[in-house]
């Protein structure tokens, strides 16, 4: 069995590999790994890191490299390897018999993660489209130890149906049942969606990177009881709820989605539309930014790209730049809300805590305004702007 799907109560020594092709936002301590390993019930005892132009074809590491890694497990007890990139199925193959220890990577490990939070029948649904497509095309390897079976008798003679055939048949058969079943998933929540125009109702998604506290900052928002952890993807179910704008004396839909994460496996992605839905319905988006992590503006490009991937890019935006309360007094804004420049648009942004309360009241307000003002309207900015020389993401207030 692989490790990955054992109990995570159990301790599983991990070794955690990263390679550095050059690409931008390489995180060379693998802390994102490490939380995820972390998430799935695996335990990482050490990290290696390694530069190269170019994954190599058959060990994408190389056969030097992929001895330093044998070496250095063998001494620490390790019993995996958790690579920080996707690795073909004959690479996966090739690392295994090289380095006699299972071997997987960043794809499988957020499909573990996935499948063990999963609650919802939606969500275990495309939890289990995107095991079943990443699973066929590990079928070599899965399989290889099993031969051809042979022709019997009343058969036309030769070898007969592999099992790794029967077994990609099965898996096609299981994939296309539940294409079928999300179909009728996706058609209740259109109707739904639908109920909620004839109410005329104004529809807010929470987005964000995973751990950015969106949960929170929902149940901040309605008082709602929706499960909220400091770990990476501790919900995975869209939840919507109604908040009441007093100063309008109206109601709005505030959904939950789902956190995005970098290289998000393509299949979740795809597997994932009925729930990213919400935020393509969207009137307008709350982006909830962690700005407590060093690495948050990897993370709000990570976010524009998935948003722009699923056709959301374009709904108007509202920054909400989270965990106040863990920032350093030193680093703090000097003002709770400013105009961020997002991608050349002028964003607005607003500066809070979830976990404490503070600036949630500010966004309210932040709510009410954006929902009085006609779409067609101008963005009307604060009377001050923002200067970027200290501090590259955002800077001193200085009036006009």
């Amino acid at each position: 069995m692989n490790n990955l799907q054992q109990s995570d109560r159990q301790i599983t020594p991990t070794l955690l590999v990263g390679v550095d092709f050059g690409l931008p936002f390489f995180d060379a301590q693998l802390e994102e790994l490490g939380l995820l390993a972390q998430t799935a019930g695996l335990t990482p005892v050490a990290r290696i890191t390694c530069k190269r132009k170019a994954p190599d074809a058959a060990l994408f590491i190389g056969s030097g490299k992929a001895d330093e890694i044998k070496q250095l497990a063998n001494q620490l007890g390790v019993q995996e390897i958790l690579f920080d990139q996707s690795l073909s199925p004959a690479q996966q193959r090739n690392l295994e018999r090289h380095l006699e220890l299972p071997v997987n990577d960043r794809t499988l490990l957020i499909l573990q993660i996935f499948a063990q939070r999963a609650r919802s029948h939606e969500g275990k649904l495309q939890v289990e489209l995107a095991r079943l497509q990443y699973l066929s095309t590990r079928l070599v390897r899965r399989w290889s130890h099993l031969e051809r079976q042979s022709g019997g008798i009343g058969m036309r003679g030769g070898p007969g149906e592999s099992q790794i055939e029967l077994d990609r048949r099965m898996i096609a058969d299981s994939i296309k049942r539940i294409k079928e079943r999300l179909v009728k998933v996706k058609r209740q929540r259109q109707t739904q969606r639908r109920q909620r125009e004839r109410r005329d109702a104004f529809n807010i998604s929470l987005v964000g990177y995973t751990n950015a506290g969106k949960s929170t900052l929902f149940n901040a928002l309605v008082k709602a009881r929706v499960y909220a952890a400091d770990q990476l993807f501790a919900t995975l179910d869209t939840t919507t709820r109604q908040l009441y704008l007093g100063e309008l004396g109206r109601v709005v839909s505030l959904s939950d989605t789902v956190g995005f994460i970098r290289d998000l496996p393509h299949g979740l992605v795809n597997a994932f539309q009925a729930t990213l839905q919400e935020a393509v319905d969207a009137d307008l988006l709350l982006h909830v930014v962690d700005f407590s992590s060093s690495g948050y503006l990897e993370q709000i490009a990570e976010v524009q790209r998935v948003l722009s991937e699923i056709g959301a890019g374009d709904i108007p935006q509202v920054l909400v730049f989270n965990k106040l309360d863990q920032v350093e007094p030193a680093l703090r804004p000097h003002a709770v809300q400013d105009v961020y420049d997002l991608a050349g648009i002028p964003t607005p942004r607003i500066f809070l805590s979830a976990q404490t309360g503070d600036g949630v009241a500010e966004l309210r307000q932040m709510l009410v305004e954006k929902i009085q003002v006609p779409e067609t309207a101008p963005v009307l900015l604060p009377d001050f702007h923002v200067t970027h020389e200290a501090d590259p993401d955002f800077g001193t207030m200085e009036p006009k």
